[in-house]
């Protein structure tokens, strides 16, 4: 069993999500959950099945993003390279990490093949040790693809396609108009700038009243997600700023919830 994770870069089209749930299940795969977000103009899918299942889903979605996004007329906080942008293999059951970079190879090379978008590998599916973080490659517009012979498609763009162990992905609603402060509070709390161990944390506008601090938590053994909110509420705190909410995007696995309810509930076991 493997999970995808596909991220398109559509977040107000209603006909367009429900065209790719359509296409993921008449692949065979099951949609786990969506959620769609008009500000970042970005939908998130986790769909499970076996191998053949979630490669045909995954070659599936590319279609559809190409024909029905086009990235020049394309506006959201949220980085992106492609229409589908981003497009994690998560080995599952009897499933190997080295497993999901071949399926993630795979996906790349069907879909450069079937529709001529190109893609770049990364986490364990990269190919050169640059290209393991995904926001090096969003950094590096000049890089060309390691799927393909042209950077980007014209309306397409191109995909981040990787591997990877399960991640959570979750966000930070705090109240205020003040985006400097909140994202001296991402670079405060994320790894690569020393902070929380496999945290990767952005802060973005969300209108009139609130920033976001968007966040990844590639490991949530080593830093539970209480430990991540706690932390934000105190540095917002500092800078008279309240945390209004949380919100999940996706699904976590019940051992990250069973940690932050017992920590919120001041047991040891649950």
């Amino acid at each position: 069993m493997f999970e995808i994770v596909p991220n398109l870069s559509e977040g107000r089209d209603a006909g367009t999500i429900q065209a790719a749930i359509a296409a993921v299940e008449a692949a065979g795969a099951r949609v786990l959950n969506w959620s769609s977000d008009a500000v970042h103009h970005r939908s998130v899918l986790t769909i499970a099945g076996n191998e053949s299942a979630v490669l045909d889903a995954a070659v599936a979605l590319a279609g559809v993003a190409l024909e029905r996004i086009d990235l020049r007329s394309h506006s959201g906080v949220h980085p992106r390279i492609g229409a589908l942008d981003v497009l994690p293999f998560v080995p599952l059951r009897g499933a190997t990490l080295a497993d999901a970079a071949a399926l993630a190879h795979r996906a790349g090379a069907e879909i450069w093949q079937r529709y001529r978008v190109p893609s770049f590998y990364y986490g364990a599916a990269a190919r050169t040790p640059e290209r393991n973080l995904l926001p090096a490659i969003r950094s590096n517009a000049d890089w060309m693809p390691d799927e393909g012979d042209v950077s980007r498609h014209r309306s397409a763009g191109a995909i981040a396609i990787g591997a990877r162990d399960i991640l959570i992905a979750f966000n930070i609603e705090l109240g205020t108009t003040d985006l400097p402060a909140v994202r001296a509070i991402a670079r405060t709390i994320r790894e690569r700038d020393g902070g929380l161990r496999s945290l990767r944390a952005l802060a973005l506008p969300r209108g009139d009243d609130r920033v976001q601090v968007s966040l990844n938590v590639t490991d949530y053994a080593a830093t539970p997600l209480y430990r991540v909110v706690e932390l934000v509420r105190e540095l917002a705190a500092e800078r008279g700023i309240e945390l209004l909410g949380c919100e999940l995007i996706g699904c976590l696995p019940l051992a990250a919830v069973e940690a932050t309810a017992a920590y919120y509930l001041g047991v040891t076991t649950l």
